[in-house]
């Protein structure tokens, strides 16, 4: 049975450009996707968030006028009642050591970008998972929690490594606007990662060794195949 951490904001805002309080969290259709189909395929799921502390559900995600499909707003609602054991109780990653699993998923929303990005907990252990060749799987604004892999010399531990991210595109015209506190693929690519991007609103995977990251929701499904496969390899 392969072990996974599901890596999840903890926040519940997000500071716009303007200086108001944009409410966040995690994006609903990408934590349930992704925890669905790694849990269909057997694997064992642990989620940890900044402080152990219980995460949000990004209200936007289960609005049916953003989703567009109400149906899908109340089939994600139930999966979330189903889990709402382990989302009430996660771990802290201050208390999971890497050894512990097999890959490292991140789902997005905006709220990575409030507290992931910056985690020292979370850089300590996404340096201590790619030494050690764990598959690493961020998607949507996950990667911006790569972002917390600062090693001690200042350099990033994931320059010069293939990747995709929510674009700048999708993040300004259908994101948070012209009021984006800042880019995250921008941010990546200057920190020096090789950021690819497929069509806007569609599917996109990228893959780079142990590293497996999507484009936007609509890669959820994808990623997910991309780190069963992985872990059957």
């Amino acid at each position: 049975m392969s072990r996974i951490l599901m890596v999840v904001s903890a926040a519940d805002s997000l500071e716009l450009a303007d200086g108001t309080q944009h409410p966040t969290g995690f994006w609903a259709e990408e934590l349930v996707v992704a925890h669905r189909s790694l849990k269909a395929s057997g694997a064992d799921i642990t989620i940890a968030t900044p402080g152990g502390k219980k995460p949000t559900v990004d209200p936007g995600s289960l609005n049916p006028e953003i989703v567009g499909d109400e149906g899908k707003v109340h089939e994600f609602e139930r999966y979330l009642l189903d889990i709402e054991a382990e989302l009430e109780t996660p771990a802290a990653l201050t208390s999971v050591s890497v050894a512990d699993f097999d890959a490292i998923v991140l789902p997005g929303g905006h709220g990575p970008m409030a507290d992931l990005a910056t985690d020292p907990d979370l850089g300590a252990l996404l340096i201590e998972a790619n030494d050690a060749g764990t598959i690493i799987a961020p998607f949507c604004h996950g990667p911006a929690g790569l972002l917390s892999a600062t090693a001690k010399d200042g350099s990033f531990a994931f320059a010069g490594r293939q990747l995709t991210v929510f674009t700048d595109e999708e993040e300004l015209t259908g994101g948070t606007g012209e009021y984006t506190p800042w880019l995250v693929a921008t941010t990546l690519a200057e920190r020096g990662a090789i950021v690819k991007s497929g069509p806007a609103w569609s599917s996109y995977v990228v893959r780079d060794g142990n590293l497996i990251s999507g484009q936007n929701p609509q890669s959820s499904e994808a990623v997910a195949a991309q780190v069963i496969a992985a872990l059957a390899e």
